[in-house]
């Protein structure tokens, strides 16, 4: 019998198995993944990672080997503008260091973080099956049944869904969802340009969406390009160079010619929280908890201050001689992370719904906003430690930098 099941392959899934193994080496933790081998390297994503997260990974043993194909973000600034303005007015900047030395996030390419996690797995001994997917669990007192798509059938004391926002093991749990659509697409695309980014993130308001420029390493840049969903759908079936000229007007010409560096993709926006975190033997984590706009850029590091929290949770019971799958051991997870969650998935839906217009009188207040914000250092130093993820004491170990 297993001790832990993590439905999920991706590196919210991968990043629950390492930290409950590397903390508690003794459990038996195994990883299913439904993609076929190999279908994570055809991923052309790229992440901001914030501090906390960071400091989660130099735990696993893994920065190092990531930090190379990690670009940190040195300054990020604000602009609430049209497509058609000839100047873009900067409302707000932040800046500044989570630490000494330590940037208040990186961006790191997707396939670069779970590269890293599979390597650390596989020399933990975690086991990752992939071509396979669990259709149907049964809880009992002890354990919980679980049946995978190749028909063979396995005992675990916790099984871990990390399968995404429309999670099916979710909906076999009998957990609800708070869910809307917001008709929005993102358009994810890198794009290499003449002159260096120095290292500065930009966040565009457009009457659309959010256009956000998030450097990478060797002169590129990442964007996130918020459009009404068939306006989107447009553009990625567009040809190389009306997507492109189309992206200049949003993008400006500070950064020089811009040239597309592989696909682009769009992806359907909205908000997704679970209702409840666990049940008996089960506990959500990654976007199968919570699927939020992109707006704020935390989508993944939700997961990852997930996985601290669940991985600590499992870990102490199992010290303290309890049975990890119990509902009461759960809970405490589920309190440790629902309501951060949700004040996170009504802070995105809000800056969203407040941004993504361009009706005057609402354009006027929310510039006079930004530009108070701007003004008073200690607020916009409160942002920045809450944009690198400091949870002060109290806060799960791994995020702190510590094991557990």
């Amino acid at each position: 019998m297993l001790d832990m099941l993590v439905a999920g392959g991706g590196y919210v899934g991968l990043a629950v198995a390492v930290a409950v193994k590397q903390a508690a080496p003794h459990l038996k933790v195994e990883v299913v993944e439904a993609a076929p081998a190999g279908a994570w390297e055809k991923d052309e994503r790229a992440s901001a990672i914030i501090a906390a997260a960071t400091r989660m990974l130099e735990v696993f043993g893994v920065w190092d080997e990531i930090a190379p194909d990690a670009q940190p973000i040195n300054r990020m600034i604000v602009t609430d503008s049209r497509t058609s303005d000839p100047v873009r007015p900067v409302f707000l900047t932040f800046e500044g260091e989570a630490d000494e030395g330590r940037p208040f996030a990186h961006m790191i390419p997707n396939v670069t973080i779970v590269r890293a996690l599979r390597g650390v797995a596989e020399r933990l001994g975690i086991s990752i099956r992939h071509g396979f997917s669990v259709t149907g669990f049964v809880t009992e007192s002890t354990r919980c049944t679980v049946s995978r798509s190749d028909g063979s059938v396995i005992e675990t004391r916790l099984l871990v869904a990390c399968d995404g926002v429309r999670s099916k093991l979710r909906d076999m749990a009998g957990i609800r969802t708070v869910t809307w659509d917001y008709g929005q697409s993102g358009i994810v695309a890198t794009v290499a340009h003449e002159r260096p980014h120095e290292g500065v993130a930009e966040e565009h308001f457009l009457p659309s969406g959010p256009f956000a420029i998030l450097p990478l390493t060797d002169n590129r840049s990442s964007l996130v390009w918020t459009e009404r969903t068939p306006e989107a759908e447009r553009l990625v079936a567009s040809d190389d160079l009306v997507f492109e000229e189309e992206l200049q007007r949003r993008f400006g010409h500070k950064l020089g010619e811009l040239r597309l560096v592989g696909g682009r993709r769009a992806f359907p926006l909205g908000l997704t929280l679970a209702r409840a975190f666990v049940a008996p033997r089960f506990a959500l984590a990654g976007d199968a908890a919570h699927g939020i706009h992109p707006i704020s850029g935390q989508g993944l590091n939700l997961g990852f201050k997930d996985v601290a929290a669940l991985a600590e949770t499992v870990v102490e019971a199992d010290r303290l001689g309890l049975d990890i799958g119990a509902l009461n051991v759960l809970e405490r997870y589920q309190s440790w992370r629902r309501f951060d969650t949700f004040r996170m998935g009504v802070t995105t839906d809000v800056l969203n719904r407040l941004f993504s217009n361009d009706i005057t009188p609402i354009r006027i207040a929310r510039d006079f906003g930004l530009g108070i914000v701007d003004r008073l250092p200690r607020l916009k130093g409160y942002f920045v430690d809450q944009a690198a993820g400091k949870t002060g004491e109290g806060g799960p170990k791994l995020l702190a930098g510590q094991a557990i």
